[in-house]
């Protein structure tokens, strides 16, 4: 290569990302480990085709999984070639269809100015859809008919083909819905997400010319995060590349965390059987992390089977050692934290933005804020709201507050239909109105709801079971302790019980937070015993509205591993490392669920640059109870030569209790048989058809009647043998 410029280009490259670069053609699979340069490899491989005039910029298609990502990507693509830049199809998957989509929309009986329903709009029109067919929408829920149908886009059955795979009442529900809902999406002239990828695909497939002229149009297809695609936007890519073959894909199989959003990790394992001419090549070189921290990442992400294998290896300093804390309790965990923050900040001269939290769920924030929020640590959430602005939490919150003071009517308008009791917004008009007419407050309203000459009887009625709900728990409220009595809250309201019914992953993270709610007010109990409802309530709305964040200083940041995805920080904290919170309880019955939450653990590690701590706790609240918790399995992955113990509370007797669970682990397989019938909590009767030894412990693979057969792990499945 002559030009200047592109010498320049491929000087800032090292050899194994040069070579990504320069291979032009035919399929190219880039397996990037963590901190390896993706990012710079694919942007650079799109400046070198424009800047060796190899391609049109018009011809390049480069897809990204955010805009954020697309918008970078151009940004450094602009500083690279200049204007051309601008020309290049640089976009998410649902941008480039929609694009598409507005030119072609026609072929598919849409016109081109078709809307696009988001999360909301899909959510209002499932609802209507269940009403005009008079299905129960307290028993199947809106949302997990949503989900149910997504679920659906994403395995790509239409109506017609979902309708084949049912098998219990929600997928029938779900799909008379699905019908339904799309007749409707039709009739609006309108697509949700999901139709984005569909109805292009559809169109490809329909109007063969059409997919000649995009195949024409993009000859060389660029794929960033490959193994977070699912099997339409996979199909989509074979479609688009079926003609000149010219697909490069980026992606890391050990970082495919994102399952239960719809990713399929075959598609970048089997990337060879798709392109068995394709070349292959590895990074492998970190530029981000210590050797030590590179060590144990190595060592966690092994264990994983059949995974494409790549070593992490970098010329940075071998670094300090892992430090790891299993403290006596949560409370104690969260203080070491904060302890250790101000010292990186007073001693060591880290700024705190430059240190992160890391945890499994959302609702394990909550003791980490309030700690920082004591210390006077700034921090922020990223990804989510801060604990005491979730709404779920406010909502319980508004309970209690109207409970405490029922002239309290913001509150009052807040929780009336929270959980959904049938009293909307036309009848708290009237109530309003009547208010205003006799001078009282809408909470006397309520009381004299009978006087309201604008109500009808059903709305009447629930009004007087809602006064009554409201009177019981206020008789109930100062006489019960904290702890049992925002329990009753919860249940007596249907609070939780609307949540458990919705059965969706968001539902979940919203019990998680309840759960931790409950724990706040159980700590609070403890420590002011002598202290009921109110002083709690004081004390959560000081956290609540105390802001600390300072732009110039800098915060600590705090988010899900999940979140932390593509991220980096000079110091990192992992918290939470017992098992069954991380990893995660509902994920220790199948070994394909645990080698996910495996690999969320390296995911972590590998965003650590200088510093990484990780912490758990022998004891923890759980929906107000204490638990005691072995440490996570993770640790033991780890060589002790990475580790600086802190503590050494449970390592030892854990190491010794190793043994001890090894046998008792051996007699429980020994105690299940081929042809043995057992019945799981989820999908009831099966026959066990094997026993085998996995890498975390006994399995036992069943078939289950109507569902197929499940391979669980043995000590953490919820099943018994029957007969």
């Amino acid at each position: 290569m002559t030009d200047k410029k592109e010498t320049d280009i491929l000087e800032e490259l090292n050899p194994e990302q040069r070579e990504a670069a320069l291979h032009f053609d035919g399929p190219l699979l880039i397996l990037a480990g963590a901190g390896s340069g993706k990012t710079r490899v694919l942007t650079y491989r799109v400046a070198l085709l424009v800047a060796s005039g190899r391609a049109a910029p018009e011809n390049i298609l480069a897809i990204t999984f955010t805009n954020k990502a697309a918008e970078e990507m151009r940004g450094r693509i602009h500083h690279l070639v200049g204007q051309k830049a601008s020309s290049i199809w640089i976009s998410t998957f649902h941008a480039a269809c929609a694009r598409i989509l507005r030119r072609e929309a026609e072929r598919l009986g849409f016109r081109k100015n078709f809307v696009i329903y988001d999360d909301e709009d899909q959510l209002r029109l499932v609802g209507r859809v269940m009403r005009e067919h008079d299905l129960d929408v307290k028993r199947f829920p809106p949302r997990v008919v949503r989900a149910v149908i997504e679920k659906a886009k994403i395995d790509m059955l239409d109506p017609e083909g979902f309708r084949s795979r049912v098998h219990d009442d929600l997928t029938q529900v779900a799909s008379v819905v699905y019908l339904a809902y799309q007749e409707e999406l039709r009739r609006n002239n309108a697509m949700d997400f999901d139709d984005l990828l569909l109805n292009t695909i559809a169109l490809f497939e329909l109007f063969p010319a059409v997919l000649e002229h995009y195949q024409r149009r993009f000859t060389y297809i660029n794929v960033d995060e490959y193994q977070d695609t699912n099997p339409a936007q996979y199909r989509l890519v074979r479609l688009l590349s079926a003609a000149h073959r010219n697909l490069c894909v980026v992606g890391d199989d050990d970082q495919g965390i994102y399952s239960w959003r719809g990713a399929d990790l075959r598609n970048i394992l089997e990337f060879e059987r798709d392109f068995p001419e394709a070349r292959v090549v590895r990074l492998e070189r970190n530029y981000r992390s210590t050797r030590v921290i590179l060590e144990a990442a190595n060592h966690v992400v092994s264990r994983i089977a059949g995974r494409r294998e790549k070593r992490l290896w970098t010329e940075r300093e071998e670094g300090e050692p892992i430090r790891y804390l299993f403290a006596p309790s949560g409370s104690e965990e969260a203080a070491f934290v904060a302890a250790e923050v101000d010292r990186l900040v007073e001693e060591r001269g880290y700024r705190h933005r430059d240190i992160a939290v890391f945890y499994r769920t959302n609702a394990q924030s909550r003791p980490f804020e309030e700690v920082f929020l004591r210390a006077g640590i700034p921090y922020k959430i990223v990804g989510g709201f801060k604990f005491y602005e979730r709404k779920e939490v406010k909502d319980v919150l508004a309970y209690l507050k109207f409970i405490l003071n029922p002239d309290d009517a913001v509150n009052l308008r807040r929780i009336i239909n929270e959980p959904r009791r049938g009293i909307g917004e036309t009848t708290l008009a009237h109530l309003e109105g009547f208010a205003r007419k006799e001078g009282i407050s809408l909470w006397e309203a309520i009381r004299r709801a009978d006087e309201v000459p604008a109500l009808g009887q059903a709305a009447r009625r629930k009004l007087g079971e809602f006064a009554e709900l409201v009177e019981e728990l206020r008789g109930r409220s100062a006489e019960t302790p904290l702890p049992d009595f925002m329990r009753l809250v919860l249940e007596r309201t249907g609070y939780l019980e609307a949540l458990r019914r919705e059965g969706t992953f968001e539902a979940e993270g919203r019990l998680e937070n309840l759960e931790e709610l409950l724990n706040a007010a159980t700590d609070f109990h403890a420590v002011h015993p002598g202290e009921g409802l109110e002083a709690f309530l004081e004390r959560t709305s000081l956290v609540a509205e105390i802001d600390l964040y300072d732009e110039e200083e800098g915060a600590v940041t705090l988010m899900t591993l999940h979140n932390a995805k593509g991220l980096e920080f000079p110091v990192v904290f992992i918290v939470g490392m017992e098992d069954g919170v991380f990893p995660h309880l509902r994920c220790m019955d199948s070994e394909a669920s645990m080698e996910e939450e495996r690999r969320l653990f390296y995911v972590g590690v590998t965003r650590a640059k200088d510093l990484l701590y990780l912490t758990g706790a022998a004891t923890r609240s759980q929906y107000g109870d204490l638990r005691f918790l072995p440490e996570s399995r993770f640790i033991r992955d780890i060589p002790t030569r990475c580790l600086e113990v802190l503590s050494t509370f449970q390592w030892e007797r854990g190491k010794a209790l190793e043994n001890a669970e090894e046998r008792r682990l051996e007699s429980l397989a020994a105690s299940y048989r081929v042809g043995d019938r057992v019945v799981h909590e989820v999908w009831g009767e099966g026959t066990v058809m094997g026993v085998s030894r996995g890498r975390s412990g006994p399995e036992i693979t069943v078939h289950f009647r109507g569902v197929g057969e499940k391979l669980l792990l043995l000590q953490y499945a919820p099943i018994r043998k029957v007969g």
